[in-house]
Parts: C-alpha cells; sequence; structure tokens
C-alpha cells in the first residue's frame, strides 16, 4: 500500500532484510502514527502488507539510482512532514533523513547490531545529523563517543 500524503508522527526508513527487522523489534511498543519507507521487495510486501509504506529505489551502487532516491526522498518529506525520522540504515536512508533534519523532524539514527566493533559506513555520517545516535554493543562508543548505549536488541 502506499502512504497517504499526510503529516505524520513517525517516518521508519531503511534497507530491507536485518535492517527492517531491527527498526519493527525496536519499535514494536510505540504508538505513534508511522509509516514506512523501504525497499519493494517481495518478502517486505508480506511483511508489512498491514503497515503504511512507500517504495523508494535502493540506490546501492548506483550513481543514478542515488539521484532518483534523492528526488523520492525530498518529495515524500515535503509532502509528509514527519516529526521524527528514525532509521537503522543503511544508504537508502540517508536522504529521508537529511531532507527531514531541513525541514525540523528529530532523526534518531539506531546502529545495526551487526557492528560490535567496527562502524558502518551510514553509521559515520548519520552520527554528525542524527538528533540522537544510539549503539547495540558499548565498542562502537569509541567511535561515537556521544552516542547512547542502551544494550542489544537480540
Amino acid at each position: 500500500m502506499k502512504v497517504k500524503w499526510f503529516k505524520s508522527e513517525l517516518c521508519v526508513v531503511c534497507s530491507a532484510g536485518g535492517h527492517l527487522s531491527e527498526a519493527i523489534d525496536a519499535l514494536k511498543m510505540t504508538t505513534l502514527e508511522k509509516f514506512f519507507v523501504t525497499f519493494g521487495e517481495p518478502h517486505v510486501r508480506m511483511m508489512l502488507k498491514d503497515e503504511q509504506v512507500y517504495y523508494v529505489l535502493d540506490p546501492h551502487k548506483s550513481i543514478f539510482k542515488y539521484v532518483l532516491n534523492i528526488i523520492q526522498s525530498f518529495v515524500l518529506v515535503l509532502k509528509t512532514r514527519p516529526k521524527v525520522i528514525f532509521s537503522t540504515g543503511a544508504g537508502i536512508a540517508i536522504a529521508t533523513c537529511l531532507f527531514g533534519k531541513l525541514i525540523g523532524s528529530k532523526v534518531i539514527f539506531l546502529e545495526s547490531g551487526a557492528r560490535i566493533t567496527t562502524a558502518s559506513m551510514t553509521g559515520r555520517l548519520m552520527y554528525y545529523f542524527a538528533d540522537e545516535f544510539i549503539v547495540q554493543w558499548e565498542p562502537l562508543l569509541k567511535h561515537y563517543p556521544n552516542a547512547k548505549y542502551y544494550g542489544s536488541l537480540i
């Protein structure tokens, strides 16, 4: 289902697969009205069949697709105006988070649980723009000294 164009509480933007599973797990207790921004792969469509979802291009390793993803993200953020953007990465999330920051959305980034001792490329960028940056493993605090550590989701 495509997202209805409205002002929303929460935008959840992340890659399909483990990033999406972590985002769903991290937000399972929230009561905020939310919508998802991710890739339109068959398993994702099934997983999010009862949610509001906006599908964007996977920009992975393609400059042309990154440009299209940036345009899609710009239009999406302007039309939905989320109060909060939550992301677990990866590259799909960068444009949405940065455009959200420009319009005043609070950006929360959760570094992937798969990152135990090394920082992700998306995390290294989002660390400077996120209003709240969360790590799941204490050793990551050496890369992200101002991050919050609450423990692992698993």
